[in-house]
């Protein structure tokens, strides 16, 4: 049986981005991890896994919460610098 770390190692991503992905989602992590996996073979999917970071921060901001948008935004700066999205327009 894979655990959470065995997909996390098969993945394009790290802990932080898939619990920010499970976060938006409303899905477990395991689902999280596949999801963000998949997204990041599609043309327009690692801009969708960006927008999920930044809708992430911006409701944890809404409701006060400046520890986990400070935890999100380290993820979020991470994926754009693992992921080459450093022009990419919307901004937390």
């Amino acid at each position: 049986m894979l655990t959470l770390e065995d997909c996390l190692g098969l993945s394009e991503l790290d802990e932080e981005e898939v619990l920010a992905i499970a976060e938006h989602e409303h899905i477990p992590e395991m689902a999280a991890v596949e999801m963000g996996n998949y997204l990041c073979h599609t043309p327009d999917g690692e801009r969708r896994i960006r927008r999920m970071i930044v809708d992430d921060i911006r409701a944890a901001r809404d409701r006060g919460d400046t520890r986990h948008a400070a935890v999100l935004k380290s993820a979020l700066k991470h994926y754009v610098a693992e992921h080459h999205l450093g022009h990419a327009s919307a901004k937390p």
